[in-house]
């Protein structure tokens, strides 16, 4: 199978780790993964904002950069919901019939990491160990618009070594939300407590989750507190191995 890692903005600028950890993940488990530099934003951002005609760009960039791939990985259900759910809503308000097609047959085979490994590749047990107490926070967009269900918990059970907790009242956002928590900022700190309060009480060594934007919003609060607390992306818990430091991908 041909795979493409579309990397999205805000891991390749903040969190490149989560990358090489898709790509280490995926190569482990014998298959190449393609990583096409002319990729660029997925438009989530111009398209939540009202930006939508500026979206368009981006939408038809990357129908054509991904259009020869099998399949995409990426190691966001936010991106990936933003792909699958409203590149077709672009392309059919802003853009002609040709592109309407190109985002049909490219917007499909985009999956988040957990989706791929789990419908796509048919595997739960990664051959991971992350030998620590660990909690999972299911993100917004991949609960609510990709229905991911318990596939990341599916594959975080399987890990070597780990200590698997349940977050309490974990389908609550955390507050971050893309531009939200700068609009809206009281009420993400309201949120952002109540989350933190509930990472805290299953006496967690890490949060994992899907989406780097909700763990850099957790974390820095978690950080600021100064509760020892840690965050790991589900890609870099599933990538680690016995051979790895405590976890450490370096």
């Amino acid at each position: 199978m041909r795979i493409a890692l579309f990397i999205t903005c805000f891991n390749d600028t903040m969190y490149p780790r989560t990358g090489q950890a898709v790509v280490r993940l995926l190569e482990r488990l014998g298959h190449t993964v393609a990583f096409p530099r002319a990729q660029a934003c997925c438009g989530q951002m111009h398209f939540n904002t009202g930006y939508r005609p500026g979206t368009l760009p981006m939408v038809r960039g990357f129908a054509e950069v991904f259009a020869d791939y099998e399949a995409v990985v990426t190691p966001s259900g936010s991106c990936a919901g933003m792909i699958r759910e409203h590149h077709g809503t672009i392309a059919r308000q802003y853009g002609d019939r040709a592109l309407v097609d190109a985002v049909g047959r490219t917007a499909g085979k985009v999956y988040e990491l957990s989706e791929l490994l789990v419908d796509v590749l048919g595997v739960t047990d990664v051959g991971a160990y992350f030998p620590h107490r660990v909690t999972y926070h299911p993100t917004c967009h991949s609960l609510r618009m990709l229905r991911v269900g318990d596939r990341p918990l599916r594959l975080l059970r399987a890990v070597g070594g780990i200590e698997l907790t349940e977050l309490p009242d974990a389908g609550a956002c955390c507050g971050f939300g893309g531009t939200f928590a700068l609009k809206n900022a009281d009420t993400s700190n309201a949120m952002l407590a109540d989350k933190m309060r509930n990472v805290q009480a299953t006496g967690a060594e890490f949060l994992c989750a899907g989406d780097n934007s909700c763990l850099a919003h957790i974390g820095g609060g978690l950080s600021r507190l100064r509760t020892g607390v840690g965050t790991r992306h589900l890609a870099e818990i599933l990538a680690s191995t016995a051979d790895d430091s405590e976890g450490d991908l370096s």
